[in-house]
């Protein structure tokens, strides 16, 4: 008889890209201590809205995801929604900008920057 195997999913996956794109952000910015906030908010066309910001600063209940040198920092408040997802970075043609894939959203609105659980 086997034992059952337990999964601890990761607060963030970083994809390579994502993690390109900060490393280049901050080196234009010339600060090594910023960070990737990433953060969930009211509004948009699905009931919640992804937001993005560059942070120097880490609050006491901020869970930080470090990937390849760069961090990456989740609010306690947008944690339980970001669980499992992936933060990426794409360029096309609406435009380049950061991506979340997130298994935890029930729909998402057609720009992917909105969602609803």
């Amino acid at each position: 008889m086997s034992t059952p195997e337990v999964f601890t999913p990761a607060l963030l996956y970083v994809s390579p890209g994502a993690v390109a794109k900060v490393k280049s952000l901050v080196e234009e910015e010339g600060n090594d201590e910023l960070k990737l906030r990433v953060y969930v908010t009211g509004g948009g066309c699905s009931g919640f809205q992804y937001g993005f910001t560059f942070d120097d600063v880490t609050a006491e209940d901020d869970t930080v995801v470090e990937k390849d040198g760069v961090k990456v920092v989740v609010d306690a408040m947008s944690y339980p929604y970001l669980v499992g997802a992936n933060v990426d970075y794409t360029e096309g043609l609406q435009g380049a900008k950061f991506v979340i894939s997130n298994p935890n959203a029930a729909t998402t609105c057609g720009c992917g920057s909105s969602f609803s659980i």
